[in-house]
């Protein structure tokens, strides 16, 4: 089972678009974007994303990629 990473796709208009593409292209990650998350004051405030159902958020997209990297090492599924 590979970690989840989910985007909302208005985070991803507002700039996480760079993150998004480069956690998709991680075969050990499954990447999922959905219209809207239910997180719109953190939507609009910051970039994010739902790691296995945490929120992990950044300033920039390389930082988030890093975050989230950073998370699940942290945080192993088993």
């Amino acid at each position: 089972m590979n970690p989840i990473v989910e985007f909302c796709v208005s985070n991803i208009v507002n700039g996480a678009q760079d993150a998004f593409e480069k956690l998709d292209r991680d075969p050990n990650l499954d990447v999922l974007e959905y219209g809207c998350l239910s997180y719109c004051t953190k939507c609009s405030e910051t970039l994010y994303a739902l790691v296995n159902g945490e929120i992990v958020e950044a300033d920039t997209p390389e930082e988030l990629t890093q975050k989230v990297y950073e998370f699940i090492e942290e945080n192993p599924l088993f």
